[in-house]
């Protein structure tokens, strides 16, 4: 199960009815932020999503909208009583920016790990209670499997996707037919070996045919290019920018590297995705519920987005 709430949904600059554009991803009561404007921390606080448990912060690009609120959840996460480690991801260039916002915090009692990663796969974790990040994409192994994909930005910029694993069906019959005891049941389950009376005992021996899992996919501050189709394919939840809602607006997305309402619901449809979740949306564009059918016509399943929307990922 993984709780997707929308922080922000807006695009540029933080305005009185809408915070910019961040998400959180809580997974076993840890979460994973995704960007942090300014003011990111007044949004936590609106939808009590709380600082101790954020262990990973990934970042989408380096604009300001996406990353001036960090040296402030920082300190605030330092102040609440955290001691553990905390792991931001972003593009090339992350230790340099890190460098100089960090140059605004005195002092943090806890490490901060950064990770810089292009087109990529990394494994998140829960190891000592919290999300950690280990470059291997093990499904077996990992809680999450983290993939990135480089976008079409004016500025290097990631987009995000998070594969949440199913192991397969356990068949105690199976077991039991083996003479397997059952204190080994749970690490066959978990697709380990066994060795018992000298002999092995092989997950696919007890086990059932895979399962599929929870797939969420975050796209910000691009062009719609072709990868992201084969990058989102299948996603549970596909959570797009929509900067503009107005279709005449198509030659100032293509100035500004941005993406319209129509463009995003092209790539759902395309995408085989479930439903998709527009955001980051233009400070001009007070409604954006005003625009939906422009994005819906194209793909009937389009939220638009709006702080503090929440919504739970479940397997099928």
């Amino acid at each position: 199960m993984l709780n997707v709430t929308l922080l922000g949904s807006g695009g540029g600059m933080p305005i009185p009815n809408r915070h910019l554009s961040t998400m959180v991803l809580n997974y076993k009561g840890r979460q994973i932020l995704i960007d942090c404007g300014e003011g990111s921390q007044v949004a936590i606080r609106k939808n009590h999503s709380g600082f101790k448990s954020i262990d990973i912060i990934c970042i989408t690009h380096f604009h300001g909208d996406h990353i001036f609120g960090l040296p402030g959840l920082l300190s605030t996460m330092g102040n609440s009583g955290r001691e553990k480690s905390i792991t931001i991801i972003g593009p090339t260039g992350l230790k340099k920016i890190m460098k100089g916002l960090l140059s605004l915090v005195s002092y943090l009692p806890y490490d901060i790990k950064l990770v810089e990663i292009s087109r990529s796969k990394l494994s998140l974790k829960i190891k000592s209670g919290i999300l950690q990040v280990e470059r291997n994409n093990n499904s077996r192994q990992a809680d999450i499997i983290l993939s990135t994909l480089e976008l079409d930005h004016s500025s290097i910029c990631l987009g995000y996707s998070f594969n949440i694993s199913r192991n397969p069906k356990f068949h105690p019959e199976k077991a039991m037919a083996l003479n397997i005891p059952k204190e080994y049941w749970s690490r066959l389950q978990s697709g380990k070996e066994v060795l018992y009376k000298d002999k092995i005992y092989k997950p696919n021996m007890v086990l059932g045919k895979e399962r599929k899992g929870i797939k969420l996919s975050y796209i910000t501050d691009t062009r719609p290019i072709k990868e992201i189709i084969d990058f989102i394919q299948e996603s549970n939840l596909f959570i797009c920018e929509g900067t503009y809602g107005d279709n005449e607006d198509i030659e100032k997305a293509e100035k500004n590297k941005h993406m319209t309402f129509k463009e995003a619901a092209e790539l759902a449809n395309n995408g085989n995705i479930k439903e998709l979740l527009l955001t980051h949306f233009s400070t001009a564009m007070n409604n954006p519920e005003l625009y939906k059918e422009n994005a819906s016509n194209i793909f009937k399943n389009t939220i638009i987005g709006c702080d503090g929307y929440n919504k739970v990922l479940t397997y099928e």
